[in-house]
């Protein structure tokens, strides 16, 4: 049996994003997370925007828009 790629509480997420988050939103804000992830050592920040960034972006590119959530 196949192992998910991300948790379910992860797919939720990502699932709401893409139906409420118009597409040309998209993209600038998952490289704003992944640059307030970069600064994840301070106190507002955390490094679990990176993950969830990088998702934000790969919705929209075209050869992983094939694999579904």
């Amino acid at each position: 049996m196949k192992r998910p790629l991300l948790p379910l509480s992860a797919r939720r997420i990502l699932r709401r994003l893409r139906r409420r988050v118009p597409p040309p939103l998209r993209i600038p804000l998952g490289f704003l997370l992944i640059l307030g992830g970069l600064m994840g050592f301070l106190p507002v920040l955390g490094f679990w925007m990176v993950p969830l960034g990088l998702a934000l972006v790969v919705l929209d590119l075209r050869p992983a828009a094939r694999k579904r959530l």
